[in-house]
């Protein structure tokens, strides 16, 4: 039975941690509450409770795989430009790999997946 309540707590810590994650990439990366909640599929009150802490993304939920891959574009982003500056540009930029600005594409599923495979993609030659 002792089982049931470690999970609990894994399942908590990794809501928790993914939750801040979300949250700092977007204020890094000026990405308005509103957009957040596009990318992530949930309603804007939503975001305003994340970003209190009285809201945690849950791993049964399809906003948490939105949100994986999020981090995802971050994470990508700093370790191929080096700063949130020139990661803003980037995304506000036309880019015609993508055919179109990443920051509109992000706005979808099929636009954030697109995004994430061509981050990893250029990540590689690195």
């Amino acid at each position: 039975m002792s089982v049931a309540p470690k999970q609990t707590a894994k399942k908590s810590d990794a809501a928790a941690v993914l939750s801040k994650a979300v949250a700092r990439a977007a204020e890094r990366l000026e990405i308005s509450k509103t957009l957040l909640a596009k990318v992530l599929g949930v309603s804007p009150p939503t975001i305003t409770r994340l970003y209190s802490g009285d809201y945690q993304l849950a791993p049964e939920r399809k906003e948490w795989d939105f949100a994986l891959l999020f981090v995802r574009v971050f994470r990508s982003l700093d370790s191929i430009v080096g700063d949130e500056a020139t990661a803003r540009e980037w995304l506000a930029s036309e880019n015609l790999g993508l055919n179109g600005r990443p920051i509109e594409l992000i706005r979808s599923a099929e636009g954030l997946v697109r995004v994430v495979q061509y981050l990893d993609a250029s990540r590689s030659r690195v």
